[in-house]
């Protein structure tokens, strides 16, 4: 394996911190809403927790393979609520944050013509964007048909 482009090593940096930051912020979450007495949605929450851990540990390893000593830069605090949908509204903006940034790795890595770098964050912009859908589709289940019913009256 060649040199690795600075930027690219960034992108892997960043992205261990976006994804520790979520671990972080749904097991915070999950225990809030344990807390609550709803069980059901702290162990989606839990759900969610593993799958960011596990991106977290692709990264890791990555870098790794790379030569690179991890090192997530900084986490960002864990965002919480009131209520559960004021929680998963703080997961959608996280969620947007680590789409973002990876759509912004591959076009990097499209231009630079580091394809195996190019596959190894579009792998993970697909999963994030599936998560995206999963929490947009929570929320619609939260919020419910009569509920838009009355939001369509205002």
């Amino acid at each position: 394996m060649g040199a690795v482009h600075p930027r690219v090593l960034g992108f892997l940096g960043r992205a261990l911190s976006l994804e520790l930051s979520a671990v972080q912020q749904y097991m915070t979450q999950a225990a809030l809403l344990e807390q609550w007495g709803q069980s059901e949605w702290a162990d989606r929450l839990r759900r969610e927790t593993v799958e960011e851990m596990k991106h977290a540990e692709r990264i890791v390893q990555r870098m790794l393979r790379l030569g690179v000593a991890p090192a997530a830069s900084q986490l960002l605090p864990a965002e919480t609520a009131s209520d559960l949908e004021g929680l998963l509204r703080h997961d959608a903006v996280l969620e947007e944050l680590l789409i973002h940034h990876y759509g912004e790795a591959v076009r990097f890595c499209v231009l630079i013509a580091d394809g195996e770098s190019e596959a190894f964050f579009r792998e993970l912009w697909n999963e994030e964007r599936e998560h995206g859908e999963e929490l947009q589709r929570w929320q619609r289940e939260l919020v419910g048909p009569s509920h838009l019913e009355d939001r369509a009256r205002f």
